[in-house]
């Protein structure tokens, strides 16, 4: 308008009609999305939801360009990863099924082992057996995919099979106390905390290393992604071992006396360490003093165990009760009575919770899921229950879910038992993860793979997903929280502030410090002069010494010499 009332020589201004149409020609309406980038919008939202990595970074507030470019091909590439992953869920075939009561009076805990097995196919009742041993009690251990069976007797008696053919691996006799085993990175390989050290041994029985400084370490656990062996010892010393270079990582005191429970968050490698006096207490290799402390039980915990997604832990104590936990709020959910303690805890893939209480094993459903609120509903009745047919002598010791099983496996006094816990295991498996049917060669190249993408134990934090943040931090404030000796900025004003007022008196506090100490840290002229002088003197009165025991003899320089004592 401007211009073109220039141009024609016109100085007129604008009126209010014409400001109002420049500025809703400046201002132009939102388009409204069409029906197919509404859909697209949809799917990119679910499968953020379920498959991403976190928030996407916020290109608007990026000023670089070069830089803005390269996020903007990132994020891109994050964003068709997330929908070519949400669009593989078509090759999904498999689904897992849970029993189902016909009417609202029927429950499923009545339901027998027996009435499952005749109900499911031949191949899957062939799973459910028992194993009668002599040695007991036993624990057991799966390995990550599946595959390799692990049980460990209390007196000395150590075992692997393939459980799903039959067939035995090696078996060993150690004459001597056992407090746990585990698997390593996969089925060459297994620890066991035996009456004085850890002891590691191959697929052949073949014992290949010691641990000599794990001293009666009474659980372990195995971090798969950091080749980490954990210990805890009855002296309350918490270390890590790097199985891969055969390195102790770090060592760590508890000080909370022996412990009671241990287990691994799988979400971010945290260990999660029960004491006597109710405690649970977070540990990470990084740290010396624990990063969170849990009241979780008014009794001794008994047995803890996390969820697949990390977010939820069980706790089992002495008090008789069985508490659900939420880490991320660090609050209790709900709380459960048992009968009597719960002394073992094993969450499947899907969610289900196994509870060894007395000489019963409870199995509940729905314990971790969430419905409509934000937070698990409490649960009133359990999904299935179980006790052992050889009567009820027998104490169950310790259960674990196998993995992409609907397989329960409980290690009791009396030998192992396989029950069938329909809907347990996870239906679909990542091959390129964790390959329940891998053969030889794949399992090698499996183990040169994870050894090429292990994780340094500087990665082990409450939070993983610091990892692909930016560090907004300045150098100086980086280096300041690098240096731990080194004062804060509130200490260094106060200290400045102090300097400042300071009176600079003969009396003040550092000329009395320096008197007192006597000038130590201080080297001027005036003491270097005077410590010459006093060294000069002693060599002067060592050589008038000297001369006068030379001229009366050794005997009357002795009488000389002590007549002389016993006048000073």
């Amino acid at each position: 308008m401007d211009q073109l009332d220039k141009i024609s020589g016109q100085d007129t201004e604008p009126s209010n009609g014409q400001h109002r149409q420049t500025t809703l020609a400046r201002k132009r309406p939102t388009a409204v999305l069409s029906q197919e980038e509404r859909e697209r919008q949809r799917q990119v939202a679910e499968a953020r939801k379920k498959y991403g990595r976190g928030r996407p970074v916020r290109l608007n507030q990026v000023k670089d360009k070069k830089l803005k470019s390269a996020l903007r091909r990132i994020e891109n590439k994050y964003q068709d990863a997330v929908l070519g992953a949400k669009d593989a869920e078509i090759l999904l075939e498999n689904q897992s099924g849970f029993l189902q009561p016909e009417s609202a009076l029927e429950r499923t805990y009545k339901v027998r082992q027996e009435d499952i097995s005749e109900a499911v196919s031949v191949q899957q009742a062939k799973k459910s057996f028992e194993l009668k041993l002599d040695l007991g009690p036993y624990c057991a251990n799966y390995t990550r995919n599946g595959k390799q069976l692990l049980l460990a007797g209390q007196k000395g008696h150590i075992a692997t099979c393939d459980w799903r053919s039959g067939k035995p691996g090696c078996e060993l006799n150690l004459n001597e106390t056992v407090r746990d085993a585990k698997w390593l990175h996969n089925d060459q390989y297994f620890a066991v905390a035996q009456k004085k050290h850890v002891y590691i041994y191959d697929a052949a029985g073949v014992e290949i290393h010691v641990l000599r400084k794990y001293v009666e370490t009474s659980h372990l656990e195995f971090l798969p992604y950091h080749f980490l062996l954990a210990g805890v010892e009855n002296s309350g010393f918490l270390r890590y071992t790097d199985t891969s270079t055969g390195q102790i990582v770090a060592e760590h005191p508890t000080r909370k006396g022996p412990p009671t429970a241990l287990a691994q968050n799988p979400y971010n490698a945290i260990l999660h360490v029960g004491h006597q006096n109710g405690t649970v207490s977070l540990w990470s290799p990084n740290s010396t003093d624990p990063l969170i402390k849990i009241q979780a039980n008014t009794g001794a915990v008994r047995s803890i165990a996390m969820d697949r997604s990390g977010h939820y832990m069980l706790t089992g104590g002495q008090d008789s009760r069985l508490k659900l936990w939420d880490i991320r709020a660090l609050k209790e959910v709900h709380s459960y009575s048992t009968r009597q303690p719960a002394t073992s805890i094993s969450i499947s893939d899907r969610g289900l919770a196994a509870v060894v209480s007395g000489t019963s094993t409870t199995i509940w459903k729905d314990l971790l899921t969430t419905g409509n609120s934000s937070q698990p509903g409490k649960v009133q009745s359990p999904y299935l229950n179980y006790h052992s047919s050889l009567g009820t002598q027998v104490k169950p010791n310790t259960v674990g879910f196998c993995p992409f099983e609907d397989i329960l496996g409980v290690a009791h006094s009396s030998g192992f038992t396989s029950l069938i816990v329909p809907g347990a295991g996870e239906a679909n498996y990542d091959a390129l993860e964790v390959n329940p049917y891998e053969t030889r060669t794949q399992r090698r190249e499996a183990e040169v793979k994870s050894l090429l993408t292990k994780l340094q134990p500087e990665t082990i934090a409450l939070d993983p997903n610091f990892i692909g943040s930016l560090d907004v931090r300045s150098a100086e404030q980086r280096a300041r929280e690098k240096d731990l000796d080194a004062p804060s900025r509130e200490e260094e004003k106060m200290a400045m502030l102090k300097e400042r007022n300071r009176a600079r008196g003969k009396n003040s506090a550092l000329r009395r410090h320096l008197r007192k100490k006597g000038g130590k840290n201080i080297i001027d002229e005036k003491r270097v002069r005077m410590e010459q002088m006093r060294h000069e003197k002693s060599e002067r009165e060592k050589e008038r010494i000297t001369g006068e025991k030379m001229e009366l003899g050794p005997a009357l320089a002795r009488i000389f010499y002590t007549s002389m004592n016993t006048e000073a």
